[in-house]
């Protein structure tokens, strides 16, 4: 589904990711992990498109991605989440959703003109597929609600609905567990599961070990740039090199 190869990327000749490699295989939940400033959200950017690598390529079901900007590859099936969703606050909920959908005629002025049905037709389905989204992920009742009155949790959520509006084959999340109370939690990795179970992709971020262990067959480990290990969970907790990375010298 997705593959990076040899790829690096450097700010003022310090390299935040170093000669990265690594493939990730249609259905899976796989895990990056590493200590903080490993290039674990450099990495990130650099798969969704709002960073260019300095060398190296990235490939989409085997087509390479080089120089596509981040609209151009959700359009291709790559989605990605952030750290702190990036809420339209003054939107309602379900306002936000519906700027996720790709392809909407009634972006162009002419088909406004020309064809106002079938751009009402669009906007109608548009619309109850973003309900339908809400009701999956538990925000029914907080659709017609302006979106800066939601929590944290709930802001993950609208964020992971605005994603999946979008149809992507892989989606890229970026720290879901961060700032969520532990009952949401449970909520946002129970549809995370089931949003693998009907055939997405997952690459996550997460510094939360149990989430890790809960949602990924396999776990990719960054530290100072390089890709330092791959194995299940179990695995690579149990790495001495990722001992060694998290804790340095007192891992000893």
């Amino acid at each position: 589904m997705l593959e990076a190869r040899s790829v690096s990327k450097s700010f003022g000749g310090v390299a935040a990711v170093d000669d990265v490699s690594f493939t990730i295989n249609a259905g899976e939940i796989t895990g990056l992990i590493g200590p903080n400033g490993a290039g674990k959200t450099t990495m990130f950017n650099l798969l969704a498109g709002s960073l260019q690598p300095s060398q190296g390529d990235i490939l989409l079901r085997e087509r390479s991605l080089a120089g596509l900007p981040a609209h151009r590859r959700l359009a291709a099936g790559l989605g990605r989440t952030f750290q702190i969703p990036r809420l339209f606050a003054d939107m309602t909920v379900v306002e936000n959703l519906l700027t996720a959908a790709q392809g909407q005629s009634g972006e162009s002025l002419l088909a406004n003109w020309l064809r106002p049905a079938a751009v009402r037709r669009e906007e109608a389905a548009n619309l109850a597929k973003a309900m339908e989204l809400l009701k999956f992920l538990g925000l029914s009742a907080l659709a017609r609600k302006p979106a800066r009155i939601l929590s944290g949790g709930q802001r993950k959520l609208v964020e992971l609905g605005r994603v999946l509006m979008a149809d992507p084959q892989i989606i890229l999340l970026d720290e879901p567990a961060a700032g969520v109370n532990p009952t949401l939690l449970e909520a946002i990795i129970d549809r995370l599961l089931e949003i693998n179970r009907r055939g997405i992709t997952l690459l996550v971020i997460e510094h939360n070990m149990d989430m890790i262990a809960k949602l990924c067959s396999r776990s990719l480990v960054m530290a100072g740039g390089r890709l330092l290990c791959a194995g299940t969970p179990a695995e690579v907790v149990a790495d001495p090199r990722v001992i060694e990375a998290y804790l340095g010298g007192a891992a000893a």
